[in-house]
């Protein structure tokens, strides 16, 4: 008997290898074992996915309920981290729990400028940089620019082609599955930047008051003013003596409008806007952060409608 399964086994290999060749490309591509990606946040993961599709398994850090930037990363998360394929991120100085973590994780080539780190700010035209040297004095203050600019549609454009390059990189037998739903991202994105321009183009030279100071590359994209906060400085709370500077502010600017993400304090909001005849609009900075934001393109319809009925 076992003579026989000797004599077999050069038959066994060849039915092996005439069953793989006959196996049609997307059998193979099915088969095969999707990249491992952790993004920071739910918006970075959401562009991964859109360009990735079934090639990648992405999941987010933080949970875009809680704001960013006091985000407590989990044992669970260093453990992701650990098997990941790659790590996409913010860059600047928006997550300042990220560099920690990748520390913990103990792989260099996910460490800041690592070949397995992908910094999403990369060729973005950042607003706010800071021309003198900042102290401690003018509150939470990012040393190299304002690090919202997920909230300018536009600025996809060139985050996803900066995904696409990096797949493409480390996965190039996909590269041309990659480029592909880079660009039909880029052609639907095209399309919904026309239709969120249209649908807000009352709002353009209108002032708005933001309660941090995080919606500047959404005010760009619009055309807004947005000049003024409900924090006196980065991360400091409001206070009665900037309510009356704010009080006094929007009786000479006509200000219409106060914005905030969903994890701040909407009384202190409303409080104000009640004295000065306003309105108050949730505009949010993730993926998720309310019902019916579950990916890109319905995160920016719902933020836009929010402030197109704000400006009414």
């Amino acid at each position: 008997m076992k003579s026989i399964m000797i004599k077999r086994l050069p038959y066994l290999f060849f039915l092996g290898v005439l069953f793989l060749f006959s196996m049609s490309p997307e059998r193979v591509m099915a088969a095969e074992k999707p990249l491992e990606i952790v993004a920071t946040q739910a918006l970075f993961a959401d562009l991964v996915k859109q360009v990735g599709q079934d090639k990648v398994d992405v999941r987010a850090i933080a949970s875009p309920k809680f704001n960013i930037h006091f985000i407590q990363p989990r044992p669970s998360d260093v453990r992701d981290v650990t098997q990941a394929d790659l790590y996409v991120n913010a860059g600047l100085d928006l997550e300042a729990w990220s560099d920690p973590l990748l520390e913990a994780v103990g792989r260099p080539q996910l460490f800041r400028r690592g070949e397995r780190n992908l910094d999403l700010s990369s060729g973005i035209r950042l607003l706010k940089v800071p021309d003198h040297p900042v102290t401690r004095a003018e509150g939470d203050i990012h040393l190299f620019g304002n690090p919202h600019f997920q909230m300018n549609p536009e600025n996809a454009r060139i985050m996803v082609r900066v995904i696409s390059e990096k797949l493409k990189e480390i996965d190039p037998v996909n590269a041309s599955y990659y480029e592909e739903n880079a660009k039909v991202f880029l052609g639907r994105l095209d399309r919904k930047i026309a239709e969120w321009k249209s649908l807000c183009a009352h709002c353009v030279g209108k002032e708005i008051i933001s309660y941090h100071d995080d919606i500047v590359y959404f005010a760009d994209f619009l055309g807004l003013k947005a000049d003024q906060e409900l924090e006196p400085k980065p991360g400091i709370p409001p206070t009665p003596k900037h309510f009356q500077f704010l009080e006094d502010y929007v009786k000479e600017h006509q200000v219409k409008a106060i914005v905030l993400p969903t994890y701040f304090s909407r009384s202190t909001a409303e409080k104000l806007a009640k004295r000065i005849g306003a309105k108050v609009a949730t505009i949010c900075q993730n993926v998720g952060e309310a019902p019916g934001t579950d990916d890109f393109f319905s995160f920016f319809d719902y933020n836009f409608k929010q402030i197109s009925e704000a400006l009414q």
